[in-house]
């Protein structure tokens, strides 16, 4: 699994004209999943992300979590972010998961989210959809279970 996160100060996603899912500050998580991807990486993830210490404290420093601040969770399926660029100009998705692997290991990434105590929106798996979000620091991140 591979997931961009990014620290922000409101998100939203709108499907067909229509805000589907939006936060206050927290965490917008766009999230990529391949075919060997297992409840493990999403176990993993998961645990990561929620204890992520990437908020302010009171001195300034990068001490809290997304939990310790009241937070919540604004997480996008993202197939793109397998896209490979090494030959040519238009990206191969190959390495992006169907979405009959995919779709439900999101919906369990999502549940284990919420199973720590967070406040989790979503998009529409699949569709078509406009985020918008005020990234703050910026702080952006990539969570990567297959890296070194």
């Amino acid at each position: 699994m591979r997931i961009v996160v990014q620290r922000s100060k409101q998100a939203q996603v709108i499907v067909n004209n229509e805000v589907v899912g939006s936060i206050q500050q927290g965490l917008v998580l766009l999230v990529g999943i391949t075919h060997d991807d297992t409840l493990q990486d999403a176990q993993y993830l998961a645990e990561k992300i929620s204890g992520l210490r990437i908020f302010s404290d009171e001195e300034g420093k990068m001490n809290r979590s997304v939990l310790d601040c009241g937070g919540a969770v604004l997480s996008i399926s993202q197939f793109t972010l397998y896209g490979d660029v090494r030959k040519g100009k238009r990206p191969n998705f190959m390495a992006a998961a169907k979405p009959d692997h995919a779709e439900p290991l999101y919906e369990q990434f999502n549940n284990l989210l919420r199973e720590k105590g967070l406040a989790v929106e979503t998009g529409v798996f699949g569709a078509d959809m406009d985020v918008s979000l005020v990234n703050d620091g910026p702080v952006t991140l990539v969570l990567d279970t297959k890296a070194n």
